[in-house]
């Protein structure tokens, strides 16, 4: 396990990541004060959010993270008259 700053792992993000890869875990201070651990997603324990959760799902190959953006959400569309299930069983008849 090793320790970094916040300055010094934005400066070299790419190198604690290559290592989290590796298996190590990575604690990140802020003025000495702990405030995060980096670790593998194989060896986190129960992550708390959904798109933790699906992260490591992903890691371990059992599910594909969708690549575009989701849909908006629609609006529904009124429509005035006899419901559309009526006007088909009247022309079936």
């Amino acid at each position: 396990m090793s320790t970094v700053g916040v300055r010094e792992l934005k400066n070299r993000l790419t190198q604690y990541l290559r290592r989290t890869k590796q298996g190590d875990e990575v604690v990140v201070t802020e003025r000495g004060k702990p405030i995060a651990l980096i670790q593998p997603i194989q060896s986190a324990e129960r992550a708390a959010s959904l798109d933790a959760r699906l992260a490591r799902l992903a890691a371990q190959g059992l599910v594909t993270l969708p690549t575009r953006r989701p849909l908006k959400r629609l609006r529904p569309i009124k429509v005035a008259g006899a419901p559309i299930s009526k006007t088909i069983l009247a022309e079936r008849r």
